[in-house]
């Protein structure tokens, strides 16, 4: 009876959690209408929200420069719990595992992952995550919406897109190695074209103290940072910044900018780059 129980309180919570999260959603898509421009988003800042599973950060959700919407927030799960029901958008997403042990479901294959690694999902490919561990599950989430989203097939992309493309799978940390580099170290975790953008990289970077990562530039393109330790000082279009650990920030395409560890002892960060044309 007792299991009966729990197993009712668990389908309950989790399909409260989704209808929450699409009805968040849809407000969120009504009123999120001015374009996003580069922006940082400190992680003391993020308000919590309790959900039935876990805890909601959330982030942004606005048109951007080169996108039609940029959604981005992150998600605690308590052990045991799924993040939603299985379920598929045409929109390609991005989950970056900043601790605990996760389950990903893609098509019905499944495979566990630690901190640190990346999670893609192809466009209508099947898909939640459980938190396997013993622990809380924190990971976030990043939803980059081009014009190609809203072309795609209304199928699952396993069974239809080009193995050109980059398809939905978990990129294991564990099973990378760092690179050394004049600055830190680097590690690539992605470099592919996908359904809905010309080019997906993404690399996660290390920079000594008082090391400047990069000289002042400029990219076409748009760029994501997700702070993993110490402190990141940025500068863009004259602004400067200084970010800590978990902290996000965007920079929209064509910015000028630079970056350096202003702290004292070594940073790291994971950086999405997106190129859209």
């Amino acid at each position: 009876m007792n299991l009966i129980k729990i197993s009712l309180h668990l389908i309950i919570s989790v399909g409260l959690a989704s209808v929450l999260c699409y009805a968040s959603e849809e407000t969120s898509n009504k009123q999120k209408t001015t374009v996003l421009h580069s922006s940082f988003f400190d992680w003391s800042s993020l308000k919590v929200k309790i959900t039935p599973v876990g805890q909601s950060r959330f982030v942004a959700d606005s048109p951007a420069q080169t996108l039609t919407r940029l959604e981005c927030h992150v998600t605690t799960l308590r052990p045991g719990f799924p993040s939603h029901p299985p379920h598929h958008h045409p929109q390609e997403e991005m989950i970056l595992l900043r601790n605990g042990t996760l389950e990903s479901s893609i098509n019905g294959n499944k495979q566990r992952f630690g901190a640190g690694s990346l999670l893609f999902l192809a466009s209508h490919d099947v898909h939640n995550v459980v938190n396997v561990g013993d622990t809380p599950a924190t990971y976030f989430v990043i939803n980059f919406h081009t014009h190609a989203t809203a072309q795609v097939r209304d199928q699952a992309a396993a069974l239809w897109a080009p193995h050109t493309l980059l398809a939905s799978s978990v990129i294991d940390w564990s099973k990378l190695t760092p690179k050394p580099t004049k600055t830190g170290t680097r590690v690539s975790l992605v470099n592919s074209p996908t359904l809905t953008y010309k080019k997906l990289e993404v690399h996660a970077t290390s920079i000594n103290p008082g090391t400047d990562s990069t000289q002042t530039h400029r990219h076409p393109w748009l760029q994501l940072f997700i702070i993993k330790e110490g402190s990141v000082e940025f500068t863009v279009d004259g602004v400067k910044h200084i970010s800590g650990p978990d902290s996000i920030a965007y920079v929209e395409a064509n910015a000028l900018m630079s970056l350096r560890n202003a702290g004292n002892t070594p940073c790291s960060y994971t950086v999405f780059s997106v190129v859209t044309e």
